[in-house]
C-alpha cells in the first residue's frame, strides 16, 4: 500500500548493500526541491514535440482533488515523479511520470510505475490510461508501458485524434 503521507510513505528499497533508499510517497508537487525536475520534464516535453501536442499539465494544475502526485526520492533527493488523475470513479490516468537521466538505468522507471499501478488498484480504479509521444525520445516509455500490458487505444477523455500522440490503456 502506499500511503499519502510522507511519514507513512512506502519503501521500495532493494536491500541490495549500497544501494539508495528508494520512496515513494504521495506529495505536493509545489515542494521546493521538485523544481529541477519539472524544468527538465518540461524540457524534454518541449524538445521534439510541437506545443499543440504537448498535454502535460502544468506544475500548480497537478494541485486537484482529483490528481493523486507521487516524488520518488533515493537518499531522500528527488529522482522521479508521477501523477494518478481520476477520470471517473473506474477511471484513471498517468499523468507526469518522469526520471531524471541521471537515475535511468536501475529500474526506477519500472518501479515507479508499478507503485503507481497499485495505487490506482487500491483506489478501486479498474482503467489506467495515458498519453505519449510518437516521437523516437518515447520510445523506451511505450516500450516501459507495453511491459506492463498497456495496450494502444483510442483517444479517451478530453482528447482527440493527434498524429503525435500515442494513446494506451490498462484494464485493472
Amino acid at each position: 500500500m502506499i500511503d499519502k503521507s510522507a511519514e507513512n510513505s512506502t519503501s521500495l528499497n532493494t536491500g541490495t548493500k549500497g544501494s539508495a533508499d528508494i520512496v515513494l510517497a504521495v506529495e505536493t508537487p509545489l515542494g521546493e526541491d521538485l523544481e529541477q525536475i519539472f524544468l527538465r520534464h518540461t524540457a524534454d516535453m518541449h524538445a521534439d514535440t510541437p506545443p499543440e501536442s504537448i498535454h502535460m499539465l502544468p506544475r500548480e494544475a497537478l494541485v486537484s482533488e482529483d490528481i493523486d502526485f507521487f516524488v520518488m526520492r533515493a537518499d531522500g533527493k528527488p529522482v522521479g515523479m508521477g501523477a494518478i488523475k481520476r477520470l471517473s470513479p473506474a477511471h484513471g490516468e498517468l499523468k507526469s511520470m518522469h526520471v531524471l537521466s541521471e537515475a535511468r538505468g536501475r529500474g526506477l522507471s519500472r518501479r515507479l510505475l508499478t507503485g503507481l499501478i497499485a495505487h490506482a488498484e487500491e483506489q478501486g480504479l479498474r482503467q489506467l490510461s495515458l498519453e505519449t509521444g510518437v516521437q523516437p525520445t518515447f520510445v523506451a516509455a511505450r516500450a516501459l508501458y507495453a511491459s506492463f500490458g498497456f495496450a494502444e487505444c483510442p483517444p479517451f477523455g478530453d482528447y482527440r485524434a493527434d498524429p503525435n500522440s500515442v494513446f494506451m490503456t490498462l484494464e485493472l
